[in-house]
């Protein structure tokens, strides 16, 4: 493979324009002589450079709309042909083809296209087919074509050009062919995956992810694992698309938690008040609504203050003042709203070590869309969870139904569990959490675990009683014995949401009954792994 190869034409055919006419000069200063195609062609030309267009190369005009003007040899031909290779540089001869030592491609926007929502019509209008067929060939042939698809790599490809007197070297052609198949197989995904949902195949024989590179992070879950953070281009809000005002670099488990948090206080719409989520090891350990967004906080934190030492803070309206020294008063990783005032970020200004994250919306949390987990050999993929249910969607088994003011706790504390990992048990009064029991391998102890956080509150607040005493009890599936239901009325709970669906329901119906609990079925359960 040759190390240096010197660039005398160029093919330039982009999209994406940015950047593009200072490189341009500068191939033209260098004496490289450019191709292009359309309107890349018409605005270098306006730039007053020199430029032929791929018709006169090839010697057919652009037609049917543009969707063909590159698929001819003269342009592969120039792009494959192997600059060592006697049969290939006769033929170049005999068909008067010349060699493109430099292609610099940017796709249709398809990405783009699909997160603005645009019809299946656009949508595949913005296929792009030349293009990938273009950038395919320069990277296959990178021993002496350098394929340049990102305009982030335009300033490293003038920096080769002026550090090589115009010519690329082997490492740079390598690192830009690496980059190049990876476009265009994300490309591809991008294309499979909106396909997938438009034509509602809910499983195609082959399933691809991509994603770019956003951030190279300090380690993994532990120091001894590398990691990095990808964005997928859905735009959907969230970690992904927020801004992060100071504070240090995140890291992987950051990331995870903030995301958790995210979409936990995302299920409760702004419009409907202030509410806080507070997240540690990808777990709620405190999540309430309120009269104001300090309270809502507030409140989430009484729940397991131990536990929101050093965790994530998320809020559904954005960061005001008030709520920001509230917050700084304890040790806090992260935390991510909706925006926030500019006094509110004052204040978390002189805590260096907090990061505050700020988003121009909340997550969707009736989004479709996939879920993938990795397994060893393969990968499992599933839809998104369900939204949050209503009161119609409620069925009451109990003598006794729940008040209104118990069953607005109830899906209260249903929406919680289903954030929480299973075995998942959580207690709420009065629209916040006072007891959460999660990851546990039986219900039961989940359930004990819950009481005791309720029990650990009663203590730290010098209450009389433990607050479990006229609460509600969420179950992210359902009770196997009747146990649980037992231990979480004689401690008080007055209600229970629970998805049903156990070989002993009705005894866990009868348990209830003889306690006065009311209880109702969902028929769906939230299990979280």
């Amino acid at each position: 493979m040759p190390d240096f190869v010197p660039i005398g034409r160029a093919l330039i055919s982009v999209s994406d324009k940015t950047g593009l006419l200072d490189l341009a000069r500068t191939l033209a200063r260098m004496g490289v002589e450019l191709i292009s195609t359309g309107g890349t062609s018409g605005m270098l030309r306006a730039a007053g450079l020199a430029v032929r267009d791929v018709s006169e190369v090839t010697g057919f005009p652009e037609m049917m709309g543009g969707r063909v003007k590159t698929l001819h040899p003269a342009v592969h031909g120039g792009l494959l042909a192997l600059r060592d290779d006697d049969e290939h540089l006769v033929a170049m001869a005999a068909h008067g083809i010349e060699p493109i030592d430099l292609l610099i491609v940017n796709l249709y926007p398809f990405e783009d296209t699909v997160a603005r929502g645009a019809d299946i019509t656009t949508c595949i209008e913005n296929i792009d087919i030349g293009g990938p067929a273009m950038i395919r060939a320069a990277a296959k042939n990178h021993r002496f074509v350098a394929a340049v698809t990102d305009p982030e790599d335009y300033m490293a490809l003038t920096d080769q050009l002026a550090a090589h007197d115009g010519m690329t070297t082997g490492a740079f052609r390598k690192t830009m062919a690496l980059q190049a198949f990876a476009r265009t197989a994300a490309y591809d995904a991008a294309v499979s995956t909106w396909m997938t949902a438009a034509f509602a195949v809910p499983a195609p024989r082959h399933r691809t992810l991509s994603g770019r590179l956003r951030q190279t992070l300090r380690y993994g879950e532990n120091p001894h694992q590398s990691a990095a953070f990808y964005i997928d281009g859905t735009s959907r809000e969230g970690v992904a698309t927020a801004h992060q005002w100071q504070g240090k670099e995140l890291s992987y488990n950051n990331l995870n938690d903030t995301d958790a948090a995210y979409e936990l206080v995302a299920e409760f719409a702004p419009a409907d008040g202030p509410a806080c989520a507070i997240v540690k090891h990808a777990n709620p350990c405190g999540v309430a609504r309120g009269d104001s967004l300090v309270a809502a906080y507030r409140q989430a934190l009484a729940c397991d203050p131990t536990s929101a030492f050093g965790g994530i803070v998320a809020l559904n309206q954005p960061l005001d003042a008030t709520t920001a020294e509230e917050i700084a008063a304890l040790f806090t990783e992260v935390v991510i709203a909706p925006g926030a005032d500019a006094a509110a970020r004052a204040i978390f200004a002189a805590k260096k070590n907090l990061r505050l994250l700020t988003t121009a919306g909340l997550p969707d949390p009736g989004a479709h869309g996939p879920v993938f987990r990795q397994l060893a050999g393969g990968f499992l993929l599933q839809d998104r969870d369900a939204p949050p249910l209503s009161h119609a969607d409620l069925r009451v088994v109990t003598d006794r139904a729940p008040t209104d003011r118990e069953m607005a706790d109830l899906l209260f504390a249903w929406t919680v569990a289903k954030h929480v990992k299973s075995n998942a048990i959580v207690l709420a009064r009065d629209l916040a959490t006072i007891g959460i029991g999660a990851g546990q391998m039986s219900r039961i102890d989940s359930t004990r675990i819950a009481l005791r956080k309720a029990a650990d509150i009663a203590d730290a607040q010098g209450l009389t009683a433990s607050p479990a005493l006229g609460a509600v009890a969420a179950s992210d599936a359902f009770f196997p014995f009747a146990d649980g239901v037992i231990a979480i009325a004689e401690a008080g709970v007055t209600a229970i949401i629970q998805p049903g669906g156990s070989l002993r329901d009705n005894e866990v119906i009868a348990a209830a009954n003889a306690r006065n609990v009311a209880m109702v079925l969902t028929g769906q359960r939230h299990f979280r792994h």
